[in-house]
């Protein structure tokens, strides 16, 4: 509150009884509470307006850097599109892969064309090109085989580097032990 302690309360009190009197000191302390809680009204509502008035001032600075953000962001995507970016790169990168076919080119393939027609003569239904058998022996097409590595020693066998397999163990002699029989 004030920092009063209660001894300097009671002085208060005791010389408010005296100088106002006991009679009217009722009257005297309801009218100190209905000021006090006025003033205590007062000051929160003073303490609000303050702190609206920090949140709006604040709001504004937020909302002009907003603004000024939404600016920045409009006039730098005006010409930006991520999807028409990327097919114009892969457009690019496919285009710069394929050879263009230039017009010599295509010249002479038309020439060669016209000249394959010209020599064969053209059926009623069609022509088709039939692969013609080629001038040299298959022999000389075929690849050379190259002669399989030796396959390798079978382990446990004479050749095996590491030496015969060790015998298995005896089997037991002897019946073999019966289970017991459930129930008994």
């Amino acid at each position: 509150m004030l920092d009063m302690s209660w001894g300097e309360v009671m002085l208060i009190g005791g010389v408010a009884l005296i100088v106002i009197g006991p009679k009217d000191l009722p009257k005297a302390l309801r009218t100190v509470g209905q000021v006090t809680r006025k003033v205590r009204r007062m000051a929160g509502e003073f303490q609000m307006q303050f702190n609206e008035a920090i949140r709006e001032a604040e709001l504004d600075d937020v909302r002009k850097e907003v603004d000024g953000i939404r600016d920045t962001v409009r006039n730098a995507s005006g010409g930006f599109n991520p999807v028409q970016t990327i097919r114009d790169e892969l457009k690019g990168a496919v285009e710069a892969r394929a050879p263009k076919p230039s017009a010599e080119t295509l010249v002479d393939a038309t020439a060669q064309l016209k000249a394959a027609e010209s020599e064969t003569p053209a059926s009623a239904g069609g022509s088709y090109d039939v692969p013609k058998a080629l001038d040299q022996p298959a022999a000389q097409h075929a690849p050379e085989i190259e002669a399989a590595p030796a396959a390798p020693p079978v382990p446990g066998s004479v050749d095996d580097p590491y030496g015969p397999a060790p015998d298995p163990a005896p089997a037991p002699h002897g019946p073999a032990p019966s289970a017991p029989a459930a129930g008994h």
